[in-house]
């Protein structure tokens, strides 16, 4: 017993001194992991801002890369021969960048967030099959007087919104105030999609306190361009009605995963193409038909001709001109002739002047 006690002791030991000799051992003078992190972190983010400066100050390009150096104490030269260590070392490099990255990327989001509420405009949505689009506050107070008695929003659409999408917006109501016995108290809430070829809109009237829904896609309409919508708590005979507090907001985007409704799609739009492409085929049809009529009458026409043209063809006489035409095509050489000469008048008049001119 203690013989195997002593053997399964040797089999860890050996392992724990296998894992420690395949741990890799950093030199005392290269820089520390953590470091190193911190330090490529501001050492990215100073050549960032050294390429967005104006070519009149490239020279801050290097003190932007010295003050990093000056910062974490050390030199450009220690900095490199630590960057040589750790890229013979790819696995510790890797980790150290993948830290990075993704402080860049929250840093990227914080200042994506910062934007959008300077602007007053949403962000760039997340991708995914269902995400929650809303990008403003998510609880609104509405009094019912004139100036407190609406919430309109308008949300721009962005590359992440895909063909046949569903939307649905989700609020919570409720009535802080206990109802009047004679007052009318209610609701409207709507929300409106526009698309490339269509607009659709649904609206629901709410008079209990609870959560309610508004749920809105397309299958044909194309692309989503934008997405509107409102919460209307009006006033009914001036009286006070009590305060109605939304929250919860949400606007809940599912990208469509089913492939039947594009099956059905294609094969309406192949149909279709079918359709088309076989009425242009048989208008084509007709017109060359109707062509081919038209030339075979002419041709027909052409060869009904006079006894006389047959018989002057068999011949080989030539039909007898009129006075007229005989005296036309008289006039008509007579031009050629005074042309022709005219024409050479010209030319010798254009040799003289050359060899004047010489």
């Amino acid at each position: 017993m203690n013989n195997k006690f002593r053997f399964h002791l040797c089999l860890v030991c050996m392992l724990a001194f296998a894992v420690a000799g395949c741990k890799v051992k950093r030199p005392g003078d290269v820089i520390s992991e953590s470091k190193m992190e911190n330090l490529l972190y501001d050492y990215h983010l100073a050549k960032s801002m050294g390429d967005n400066l104006p070519y009149s100050e490239n020279y801050k390009k290097a003190l932007y890369v010295d003050a990093v150096f000056k910062k974490y104490g050390t030199t450009q030269a220690e900095f490199d021969s630590s960057m040589v260590w750790y890229t013979r070392n790819t696995e510790v490099l890797s980790k150290i960048y993948e830290k990075v990255r993704k402080r860049f990327k929250d840093e990227q989001e914080l200042v994506g967030d910062l934007i959008a509420k300077r602007d007053k405009k949403p962000k760039m949505t997340k991708q995914g099959d269902s995400i929650d689009v809303w990008p403003w506050q998510r609880m609104v107070r509405l009094t019912g007087e004139m100036m407190n008695n609406q919430y309109i929003f308008t949300l721009p659409t962005d590359s992440n919104y895909k063909d046949r999408d569903t939307l649905v917006w989700e609020v919570r109501y409720r009535f802080l105030e206990p109802m009047l016995a004679d007052s009318l108290r209610f609701v409207t809430m709507a929300m409106q999609v526009i698309y490339e070829k269509d607009t659709i809109n649904c609206w629901e009237t709410v008079t209990e306190p609870g959560v309610q829904q508004i749920r809105l896609f397309a299958d044909t309409l194309g692309q989503m361009k934008e997405i509107k919508g409102f919460i209307y708590y009006p006033v009914e005979n001036q009286q006070k009605v009590g305060t109605l507090l939304a929250d919860r907001f949400s606007m809940i985007r599912y990208h469509c995963t089913d492939t039947l409704a594009f099956a059905v799609r294609d094969s309406l739009n192949k149909i279709e193409a079918l359709r088309v492409d076989s009425l242009k085929k048989l208008a084509d049809k007709e017109k060359v038909d109707s062509l081919q009529k038209v030339i075979e009458e002419n041709k027909e026409d052409a060869q009904r001709l006079t006894p006389e043209e047959m018989n002057r063809r068999r011949s080989g006489t030539q039909r007898e001109k009129k006075p007229e035409q005989i005296e036309v095509e008289q006039h008509i050489q007579q031009e050629r002739i005074e042309q022709r000469r005219e024409r050479q008048m010209n030319q010798r008049k254009q040799q003289q002047q050359r060899r004047q001119t010489r």
